[in-house]
């Protein structure tokens, strides 16, 4: 497993922390990958135990790499610090959604082939987001006025559902 180390500072992104990671490190990483990259950091040798997180692609191939505040605290850096930076890929990560599907969801999709199809072609991360909010659900009520908008939203029409305007 490839892992990097190199000296850089602590920068700040619309009120996030973090540093840059450029295309030719992030090669080194993992070549040709252009989603959310998993890694584990550590910074100045610090936490003791990696740190899992994932670096977010910039767009030209570079990464930003987001410093979480457990990592500044264990490492005692903050936004302007000159830091050495120990990244490996993580190859242990497996990707997909952390909270499984929740029968009634899975049962509505069922009955509705439009909104299961729609369903099968959402990008991981945004099932995963949606997932995850269903798991939060916990009366009947809210379940099933969520399952009722999520299909509406699945087959294509027009509403609001989980603070958006479409899936």
């Amino acid at each position: 497993m490839a892992k990097l180390r190199f000296d850089a500072a602590i920068k700040i992104r619309i009120g996030n922390p973090y540093i840059l990671v450029s295309a030719v490190r992030a090669k080194k990483l993992k070549a040709g990958w252009k989603k959310p990259m998993p890694v584990l950091i550590r910074i100045n040798g610090q936490p003791k135990k990696a740190w899992h997180i994932n670096m977010m692609p910039v767009g030209n191939g570079s990464f930003y790499l987001y410093l979480h505040g457990d990592v500044r605290k264990a490492s005692r850096t903050k936004v302007g610090d000159k830091v050495e930076v120990e990244i490996a890929f993580d190859a242990t990560y497996k990707n997909g959604p952390m909270h499984p599907m929740p029968v009634w969801f899975r049962d509505a999709l069922v009955k509705n082939t439009k909104a299961k199809k729609k369903w099968d072609e959402l990008i991981p991360s945004r099932k995963k987001e949606i997932l995850r909010y269903l798991s939060w659900l916990k009366s009947n009520e809210a379940r099933e006025r969520n399952v009722v908008k999520a299909v509406r939203m699945l087959e294509g029409k027009k509403g609001r559902w989980m603070g958006r305007d479409g899936l």
